[in-house]
């Protein structure tokens, strides 16, 4: 019996391009677990300068960050992406705009993490991210459409957060004081009602991950690829 050939997954990535090398790690890897032998991902990938993306996001410049985003996504569908990955959690505040340039199908980060959620069969959860991505309604909205009640930190631990993800995180440095930092934050938000933690930015999972929360952990990049290479590999 013949193996049917996965679709092309496209990749909207650089922003980091530290976590959108986990992208591609974990999409290799998730397919030769599931396929075997030699088999791997068929990507596509465009990986912007995130220093340009990083000056729209400070300025509130959304809608031309929306537009270069959204031209880079018709290059990618035109180079053959059949399902569309955003490699980032905080520029889903653009989805909309890069989902209507193009005619394949955008995985949505917010809808595959919030069905990992309510699969485990909780309601209340702590969200930690970017201060975009903590703070404005974007991603909480859409995780409130799917049933969910959304924590999220206090302005100070929140000011935490974004600093380890912007000044450490996106340039490759992991510290151990950082870990216990976000440790601590996800404490109060468990004291706080938390029955678990969304790991809201693609490279928080590079810090932490279950062994560090006394509650579920919900790791957004690779819950984002397991929905990739699903429907890769759907019939």
């Amino acid at each position: 019996m013949t193996t049917p050939t996965p679709r092309v997954i496209g990749l909207l990535g650089g922003m980091s391009w530290e976590s959108s090398a986990e992208y591609y790690r974990l999409l290799n890897e998730l397919v030769r677990e599931r396929l075997g032998g030699l088999h791997s991902a068929r990507v596509v990938l465009s990986s912007v300068d995130f220093a340009d993306i990083e000056r729209l996001q400070a300025a509130g410049e959304w809608d031309e960050a929306g537009q270069v985003l959204a031209g880079l996504a018709k290059g990618v569908e035109a180079a053959g992406a059949e399902v569309l990955l955003l490699c980032t959690n905080t520029m889903h505040k653009v989805a909309d705009e890069v989902q209507a340039a193009v005619g394949i199908p955008l995985l949505h980060l917010c809808d595959t993490t919030a069905r990992a959620v309510r699969a485990a069969g909780l309601e209340r959860v702590g969200l930690l991210g970017t201060g975009f991505t903590m703070e404005q309604s974007f991603y909480r909205d859409r995780l409130a459409s799917h049933g969910l009640d959304v924590l999220v930190p206090g302005e100070a631990d929140r000011a935490v957060v974004h600093r380890v993800i912007y000044d450490e995180l996106c340039q490759g440095v992991v510290r151990e004081e950082s870990r216990q930092a976000y440790r601590e934050v996800i404490g109060r938000l468990v004291e706080a009602g938390a029955e678990g933690v969304i790991l809201g930015c693609t490279e928080i999972e590079l810090l932490v991950g279950q062994a560090d929360s006394p509650v579920p952990v919900f790791p957004t990049t690779r819950l984002h690829v397991e929905a990739a290479v699903d429907a890769a590999l759907a019939p």
